[in-house]
């Protein structure tokens, strides 16, 4: 499991600093103006290193290590983030996905579906992570 921690709030407000001034310097070198504004949407998800971890060697001891990886880093929003901007969090995915089945379509698209034993699985993690993390 890695730590790579480069996306949190401080660097997407600098990130923002960051695009308004090249934005308004390459439209100013060019003679025109520009009407900048980004939405600042929804926080980062923070996940809390120690909890993380815990619940990492939770999941590999309740569906096996061959079962948990780590995703690729994202950029999505999620409202999740207002949560760990306040406590610490964990957001972890649950796989949905059953190739055998023709499982394989991403969400927000028209043929997305799930496979529905991954329910089981999730409501059982919730359970297993709830009773057996403690912070």
């Amino acid at each position: 499991m890695g730590t790579f921690r480069a996306m949190d709030e401080a660097w997407r407000f600098k990130a923002h600093e960051l695009i308004r001034k090249q934005t308004e310097g390459l439209v100013t070198a060019m003679g025109a103006e520009v009407d900048f504004h980004i939405d600042v949407g929804y926080p980062t998800v923070d996940n809390d290193e120690q909890l993380t971890t815990n619940a990492w060697q939770l999941a590999e001891a309740f569906v096996g290590s061959e079962n948990v990886s780590e995703t690729e880093l994202r950029m999505g929003a999620e409202d999740f983030g207002y949560y760990t901007q306040v406590i610490p969090g964990c957001f972890y995915r649950l796989g949905v996905r059953n190739e055998a089945q023709d499982i394989v379509h991403n969400v927000h698209t028209p043929r997305f579906n799930i496979d529905e034993a991954a329910i089981e699985t999730g409501i059982a993690m919730m359970a297993w992570l709830g009773a057996s993390l403690s912070y």
